[in-house]
This record gives structure tokens, C-alpha cells and sequence, in this order.
């Protein structure tokens, strides 16, 4: 029997790769169907006011005083029509709760396509939650309100959290519950720890788990097997349940289940074998999470655990002998086998990583598995207490654990803030990305060691290939909403022509920048009055800001703004046609002075 057992492995995993390629080959891109409220778009229909009642799917955040939310549409006009569309409206005061029942007037259209290859877009955005329509409206009605437990569990430990602990330091503990796509927090606080290289701290994933079943086996370890295997499944439940089906909880979720299952049989777990088996199971319930970042990330970091982390801990600890090097080395193991692992993915889907990641996890592990623990004890108060012992409780029993956030806050803040915390890359091509990944590969299989040095060519095939992208001359031109932008890039440097100056406008242009790997550009030019809630963000993005002045262009004809190898200027022989002269090295074009829009 022992002899069969790997041939029944092999098999075993033969079937699933089978089922699972012909999943995958079977589900077709996800579509709208015949009687998806897309299938009105038109140009009369954009034109026209419909009247939509639906039901409301998750809660709609509120941003700058509008709103948007997920809808399930029952009816447009009086006619049935089955499907989903993202209802916006402005203005708004308070955004809608998951199972409100609405009727709105409005019109439908569809989502704006991706600006440029290397921008997200509110199109695909929307794809990825079965929904390919918007619907705008200023009439806006809420009819009937679902019973929605867990949702209002969900917003009654983010709400409590903040108010007893201040709107950061509790929109933390919240996310360290729920995961930050179930918490709204603030822009600065994402980008404090995406840039620090803790995104992955906000993001419920399997160490939220792994610190919530743990404790959970810990405390039932002298109970008898099966409340010590009821107990576990009621953590995992209720993880899932505050959390969500994200990717990267499902795959926590099933491996805690399967690892479980075999430990409280007597039997030994296979880590590795336990995350193939859940991979596919997930990608055969639910194709589309393949092309989730979520999914690959999460899978990406977990193989990188569960194969290289042990041989890396073995590797520092054998050239560390002194008395901290067993620590240091299972410190450092975890957090640097999950990097390498995940760099690929991060360059291709972001273009950047952060330089201070190692350090950062090194110095947040101490305060992470004690504040996640806090914050999950401190949600069952919430949950259980009835809410005026809730509010007279919870002050006193946050008061710590708020401190212990602020420090993790302001640790964070202040990697963040470090020279070159985040290393801009550009977003390279997919074939790139292959060739680091086949470079890097025997790096991380300890089997693959003998090809290191043969693979290493490919490695530096990979950077200079990048190198050479950002080094070279270019124009990069960007049309949306009747606006354009216009990015001059000459030897790792770039400026940028926008023809609006508002928010908006910054903000698609810091995206734009950030994509092609500048952390900030020479000069800005403006043609258009920049607005005054707008003026920090395009000083925030380039050293030198020019704009449009009391009507006045931002140059006079002979005029020009330059930095070496990037000029923009207006010549005297051209000042009757209102056209401006963007130069990036060798490369030249004419634009309108008027939009900003470049002639063919």
C-alpha cells in the first residue's frame, strides 16, 4: 500500500491539471448577456432619461462628494433586466448600504476604456465584477432596505473601531479584521504601506488567518478531537464570512481546512501538495480568478513560503552562527522568499517595488501578529456585546491597542518617506517579465541550484532590456474626456504637457508617470488655470509647474520651458497659429496651444 500511495498522488494530480485545463479552455470570457442593461447603450439611449430599480450588491463609498455603488438591476423602464451596472451620482452625502432597494432616473453609458495600455480603466474595472455599464442620476430613490447580517456586522466593527480609536489608527484594526476591501481608508494610508512593502498587512490574507486559527488550536488543544476540528472550522468560517470571498482568503481558507483535516487525522501535510489542490480547486469553481492580481499574488507569495523559505532560513543560518542567527535568519526567510516570489508580478502589474520591503517586514513582525490578534478579540466584543455596553466598553479595552497602531503607522510613515523607497521601474512587456522569471527560477528551487550561473544571462538580458526602455526618447500621447496629455521622456527623465490643470487631470498624470517609471518629472506645463485644490498635487510631481495665468498662455511667443534634452516652447514664426513646439531628444511634434492636441 505505501508503494502505491505516490503513484496515487501523481494520479490524482494528473486528473485535477486534466479538469482544470479543460475548465479553463471551456469558460469563455465573461460577456454581457443578451439582456444586460448594456445591451441599451446606444446613442439614444446614452441620450435619453430611463428609470432603473435594482438592488444595492456592496456599500458605496463616498469620495469627494460622490458616490458610486454596485447594483443588481431588476428592471429599467418597467422591463425586466437581469444583470448588474455601477449606479453613480453627485451630490452625495451619505453613500448606500448593501441591500437597499433603489429607484434612480438617469442615464446609462458605457465605461470609459483604458486611457492608454499601461492605465487601468473603469471598464475593466467593472468586467471583474460582472457589470459593463454605468448608470448616472440626480434623482435617486431608496425604496426598501434587505436584512444584510454580515454586511452590518462588517460596518459595525469599522464603525466602532473608528470611532473609539480616531479614523487611521481604527480604519487598521478594521482592515487587520476584514481586509482594506472591506474598509475605506485613507489614500495616505494605503500608499504609506504599499510603498513600505506592507500592502500585504491590509489585505486579509492567510497570516491573518494562520494568527487567528492558531490562537483558536491553542486554546482547544485539550479538547477532544472533534470540538478541537469544530472550533478551528468555526474561526476559518467566520473568517471568510467577515472578510469575503477574495481570491486570497479562499486560499487560506482551503489550505487551513485541508492541513487541518489531515493533522487531526494523524497524518503529516503536505504544504506544497495542500496549495496545488486548492489552487485548482479554486480556478475550477472560479475561472476568472486566474487573471485576478490578487490570485497570482497570493499564490505567487504562498509558493514562495512553502518552497524556498525553508532552505532559505537554512542558508542564513548556516552563515550566521552567532545567538541571534536562528532568529534572524526565520526573520528574514519568510518575508524575503514571499519578495522574490512575488517581484515579477509586482514589475508587471505595477511597474515599481519597494526598495525598504525586508526592512520594513523585519521591523513590523513584532507589532502585526499581536495588533491582528488584538483587533479580532476587540470585533467579537463588538459582535457580541450588545451596543451600549459595546460603547461603554470599548474605549477602555482599545485604549492600548490604538497606541500599538500608531506606532505601526508611524513606523510606516517614516519608511515610506525614506530616499527611493519605491523603485519605479516602468511597467515592462510580458516577454521581459518571462525572462526574469526563467532567470530567476533556479535561484529560488533548491533542486535548479546547478543552472544558476547558466541562467544568470538572462537575468541581465532582463534589466538591460528595461534599461534600454527607459533610457530611450519618447512621446507618449494620452486622450480622455475630451483632455490630453502629452509625456516627453529622454534618458531616464520625462515632462509632461497637460491641457487641464484640475484634480482629475493630476491625477491620471502622476498614474501615467508612475507607469513609466519616473518618480518625478523635470517641468510640468499647463494650459489651462490650474485650480487651487489641485496646485499641490502637480507640485508634487515636478520640480518646475507652468500654467496659464489670467487668460494669458503659459508662453509667449520666443518663449520656451527646457531642461537638458526636453524643451517646450513657442515659436515667433508659428505665434499666429497657436501651436507649441514639445521636443524629447531627437523626437518633435506640434500641438494646438488651445487643447493641447497634437497634429498628425
Amino acid at each position: 500500500m505505501p508503494a502505491r500511495l505516490p503513484k496515487a498522488r501523481i494520479l490524482l494530480l494528473f486528473v485535477l491539471m486534466a479538469l482544470l485545463s479543460l475548465r479553463l479552455l471551456w469558460a469563455s470570457a465573461p460577456n454581457p448577456g443578451p439582456q444586460d442593461p448594456a445591451a441599451l447603450i446606444s446613442t439614444k439611449s446614452q441620450a435619453a432619461m430611463l428609470w432603473l430599480e435594482g438592488r444595492v450588491l456592496v456599500d458605496g463609498p463616498l469620495r469627494d462628494g460622490a458616490c458610486r455603488a454596485l447594483v443588481q438591476v431588476h428592471r429599467i423602464n418597467g422591463q425586466r433586466r437581469p444583470g448588474r451596472t455601477e449606479l453613480q451620482w453627485r451630490p452625495c452625502r451619505e453613500g448606500l448600504r448593501a441591500g437597499a432597494w433603489i429607484r434612480a432616473r438617469g442615464r446609462l453609458r458605457a465605461p470609459a476604456p483604458a486611457a492608454h495600455p499601461l492605465l487601468s480603466a473603469p471598464a475593466q474595472r467593472l468586467a471583474a465584477h460582472g457589470a459593463w455599464s454605468q448608470f448616472r442620476t440626480k434623482a435617486l430613490e431608496v425604496t426598501g432596505q434587505d436584512w444584510t447580517p454580515l454586511a452590518d456586522a462588517r460596518r459595525r466593527i469599522a464603525a466602532q473601531f473608528r470611532d473609539a480609536a480616531g479614523p487611521d489608527r481604527g480604519g487598521l484594526l478594521a482592515a487587520l479584521v476584514l481586509g482594506s476591501a472591506q474598509v475605506q481608508l485613507s489614500a495616505e494610508l494605503r500608499d504609506g504601506f504599499r510603498v513600505a512593502g506592507l500592502s500585504h498587512a491590509l489585505a486579509a490574507s492567510g497570516f491573518h488567518l494562520s494568527v487567528l486559527l492558531g490562537t483558536t488550536l491553542a486554546l482547544a488543544r485539550s479538547w477532544p478531537a472533534a470540538l478541537r476540528l469544530s472550533s478551528g472550522a468555526g474561526a476559518m468560517g467566520l473568517f471568510l464570512a467577515l472578510a469575503g470571498a477574495q481570491p486570497s482568503v479562499v486560499r487560506a481558507v482551503l489550505m487551513g481546512s485541508v492541513a487541518l483535516l489531515i493533522r487531526e487525522g494523524g497524518q503529516r501535510s503536505r504544504p506544497l501538495g495542500v496549495l496545488v489542490f486548492s489552487l485548482v480547486l479554486m480556478l475550477l469553481i472560479h475561472p476568472a480568478w486566474l487573471h485576478s492580481i490578487g490570485f497570482q499574488l497570493s499564490a505567487a507569495a504562498t509558493a514562495g513560503l512553502v518552497i524556498t523559505a525553508r532552505p532559505l532560513e537554512l542558508w542564513l543560518a548556516a552563515r550566521w552562527p552567532h545567538r541571534f542567527g536562528p532568529w534572524l535568519s526565520t526573520a528574514l526567510s519568510v518575508p524575503l522568499a514571499a519578495l522574490l516570489w512575488t517581484l515579477p508580478l509586482q514589475l508587471l502589474h505595477f511597474g515599481s517595488t519597494p526598495l525598504y520591503a525586508l526592512v520594513a517586514n523585519l521591523l513590523a513582525a513584532p507589532l502585526l501578529a499581536p495588533l491582528t490578534l488584538a483587533s479580532m478579540a476587540l470585533a467579537l466584543v463588538v459582535l457580541v456585546l450588545p451596543e451600549g455596553g459595546t460603547l461603554l466598553l470599548l474605549p477602555w479595552l482599545i485604549w492600548p491597542v490604538k497606541h500599538l497602531a500608531a506606532l505601526l503607522i508611524a513606523m510606516v510613515t517614516w519608511i515610506s518617506q525614506w530616499p527611493f523607497a519605491q523603485l519605479l521601474t516602468g511597467r515592462p512587456q510580458p516577454w521581459v517579465v518571462l525572462l526574469l522569471v526563467l532567470g530567476l527560477l533556479p535561484w529560488l528551487l533548491q533542486h535548479w541550484c546547478g543552472l544558476r550561473l547558466r541562467t544568470l544571462p538572462l537575468l541581465l538580458l532582463a534589466v538591460l532590456i528595461q534599461a534600454m526602455v527607459q533610457l530611450a526618447d519618447g512621446l507618449v500621447v494620452v486622450e480622455q474626456w475630451g483632455r490630453h496629455w502629452l509625456l516627453a521622456r529622454h534618458q531616464g527623465r520625462a515632462a509632461l504637457v497637460s491641457s487641464h490643470g484640475d484634480r482629475r487631470s493630476c491625477a491620471l498624470a502622476r498614474r501615467l508617470v508612475e507607469a513609466h517609471g519616473h518618480r518625478r518629472l523635470d517641468w510640468v506645463a499647463l494650459l489651462d488655470p490650474v485650480a487651487s485644490d489641485a496646485l499641490h498635487c502637480w507640485r508634487a510631481l515636478a520640480r518646475t509647474v507652468l500654467a496659464e495665468h489670467q487668460g494669458q498662455p503659459p508662453l509667449a511667443p520666443g518663449q520656451r520651458l527646457a531642461s537638458a534634452g526636453l524643451e517646450l516652447q513657442a515659436p515667433e514664426q508659428m505665434a499666429g497659429q497657436g501651436l507649441l513646439l514639445l521636443q524629447a531628444g531627437r523626437r518633435r511634434v506640434n500641438l494646438r496651444q488651445a487643447t493641447g492636441r497634437p497634429l498628425k
